[in-house]
């Protein structure tokens, strides 16, 4: 068999266990066509996406209710909190082990094997943003910092390089859409969160007569979680004393 049978073979596989829910596996298929091709094309590339945002959200879903139980006050707790934390940490260490994974995928791989497509540039050094605000949501101090650090910059590049792609680009806007989301809950820059999303939005408004049916419907989705999102910040002083909910960070806008 080919390599390029084979690589076909393992794609097939992988939306297999899409289609069934089984993101890990899925998750070792797309790494294998990584390491074979280098290069991917935009279906193989969103099927990476899928399979990794799954594989983490999961992780990412146990390690907020385990961080909010380890912050319980609740009487009596005290004796279950060391046992909370130390499940927290387990979840942490998985989630570390995941986003390295795929950063080193990015990183060393598939960015260096698509100069030439601005789309997939931007599409990947967005991952690499988001993967990296992942590490900082549940890391403290100087990793957390580094995190961060290293996640502004990879968002930074990917906004430099997306503006070679037309404002209503569902890559792009979504880029804007967890951009923001990095400002707003992790650096705590709440005005220029709000400011790079509201600038995307308008931006995008402008160019939406230009758009088909599904390239309109595809636009419009993103900027409608950029507008809950704008929505969410803007009344959050109004609702002090309430957990607020969790802002909308864009991570199905490569399913579309």
């Amino acid at each position: 068999m080919s390599e390029q049978d084979s690589c076909a073979e393992i794609v097939f596989e992988a939306k297999l266990a899409e289609q069934t829910e089984r993101y890990d596996e899925m998750k070792e298929n797309m790494k294998e066509v990584v390491k074979a091709k280098k290069s991917l094309s935009k279906e193989e590339r969103n099927l990476l996406s899928v399979a990794y945002k799954n594989v983490v959200g999961a992780r990412r879903a146990s390690w907020r209710v385990l961080h909010s139980f380890s912050k319980s006050k609740e009487e009596g707790f005290d004796k279950q909190r060391e046992l909370v934390d130390e499940y927290r940490r387990k979840v942490e260490d998985e989630i570390d082990d995941i986003c390295e994974e795929i950063l080193t995928l990015l990183e060393h791989t598939l960015l260096k094997n698509c100069q030439e497509d601005a789309e997939a540039t931007v599409f990947y050094l967005k991952m690499m943003g988001d993967y990296l605000r992942y590490l900082a949501e549940v890391t403290e101090k100087e990793k957390r910092k580094q995190s961060a650090d290293r996640a502004c910059d990879a968002y930074n590049k990917a906004q430099e390089a997306s503006t070679r792609l037309a404002p209503t680009n569902p890559i792009r806007l979504g880029l804007a859409l967890n951009f923001s989301v990095f400002y707003y809950e992790i650096m705590n820059l709440r005005e220029k969160a709000c400011e790079l999303a509201k600038n995307a939005f308008d931006l995008a408004v402008t160019e939406l007569d230009y758009l088909d049916g599904a390239g309109y419907k595809d636009a419009t989705l993103i900027m409608q979680l950029l507008r809950d999102n704008l929505t969410l910040w803007s009344n959050e002083d109004n609702e002090a004393g309430h957990a607020a909910p969790v802002a909308e960070d864009g991570m199905d806008v490569e399913d579309l």
